[in-house]
């Protein structure tokens, strides 16, 4: 099969085209011809290796200190399943799937064994299978914010980077639950933005939010860049900082400010559950959010789609097209 192999940390030219041996799926896992995968900017990070000093450490000793043990990216993915191993009954032949492959990876092939234990969903009916893909990254974790900082109807909610895969996401949920949204990115994302449901804009380069004199209920910084200290003074009484992208002194610095003040400050990572992918299929199907697709590229293109994300230019999703939605 074909597949991008990674055999060095560095910049999107270590990614090269190769034919490798197809997998066999174990008894608990599932063989999945992928149809899409997806290249966010945490894909170009653990490319690179330009992780936060508090995972660094752990993640390179799992993925491999001088060159990666772990030879094929690509987080997220769906497909249709071609076979299944002996011991799982939840998928069959034919199904069309998605889900996340955790630490193991494997989504920038042709082929990839998913285990069947982890949350692994079908694609619904008037759903395209690259719709789908998107989800386990900016779905799940737009979701998971919104809800540690009890967004609903009134709120008002200020998302820094909001024109990636997760911003793009956390603006529909948070406008379908009744919340104003104000959003922040660069200026070539902002009428995007607003297209979903924005109801303020702010182009980061032209103005500093936390210098505006407003307040806000929750500020969801996804990209990491806010300065912590202003952006707690940014919140009202109550309210709610969640760091998406945290650094060690922000997480360190958490603690104190949710012990001696009446705001909160949240460091909590997603994860994904059935549940919450078939919550968000349902709401796709039924029109309620969409998926933001800015680019597809062809698995042999997947350089060119990672130079093109780490730019910063990406607005929503960018697709990895690698086979059609036929079954096997």
């Amino acid at each position: 099969m074909k597949a991008i192999i990674w055999t060095e940390y560095g910049t999107p030219e270590v990614l090269k085209l190769r034919e490798v041996q197809k997998p066999v799926p174990k008894d608990n896992e599932i063989l999945v011809k992928v149809c899409a995968a997806t290249v966010t900017a945490g894909d170009c990070e653990m490319r690179r290796f330009d992780l936060a000093g508090w995972i660094a450490l752990p993640i390179r000793l799992y993925m491999g200190i001088l060159k990666p043990r772990i030879k094929i990216l690509g987080q997220e993915m769906s497909g249709v399943v071609e076979s299944v191993g002996d011991k799982v009954t939840r998928f069959k032949k034919g199904d069309r799937v998605f889900g996340e492959n955790g630490m193991k990876f494997g989504g920038y092939a042709e082929y990839v064994c998913l285990n069947a234990t982890r949350a692994i969903s079908i694609v619904p009916e008037g759903l395209k299978c690259e719709e789908a893909a998107t989800l386990p990254t900016g779905g799940i974790n737009a979701l998971h914010f919104l809800r540690k900082g009890k967004v609903g109807a009134g709120t008002t909610v200020l998302i820094n980077g909001a024109g990636g895969s997760i911003g793009t996401y956390a603006v529909q949920l948070a406008k379908l639950y009744g919340a104003e949204v104000s959003c922040v990115d660069s200026g070539t994302k902002l009428d995007m933005l607003q297209s979903i449901g924005a109801d303020h804009v702010i182009d980061y380069k032209i103005e500093d939010f936390t210098k505006n004199n407003k307040m806000y209920d929750v500020i969801i910084d996804i990209v990491g860049t806010c300065s912590y200290t202003r952006t707690v003074r940014s919140l009202s009484p109550q309210g709610y900082y969640i760091l998406g992208n945290p650094k060690f002194t922000g997480m360190m610095r958490s603690i104190w400010s949710s012990i001696s003040s009446d705001k909160h400050v949240v460091v909590a990572l997603a994860g994904a559950t059935e549940i919450d992918f078939d919550y968000l299929t349902q709401l796709m199907v039924d029109g309620k959010i969409k998926t933001v697709i800015d680019r597809r590229y062809q698995l042999e293109n997947m350089v060119d789609a990672h130079q093109y994300v780490e730019k910063g230019l990406k607005q929503g999703n960018v697709i990895i097209t690698i086979c059609d939605e036929k079954g096997p």
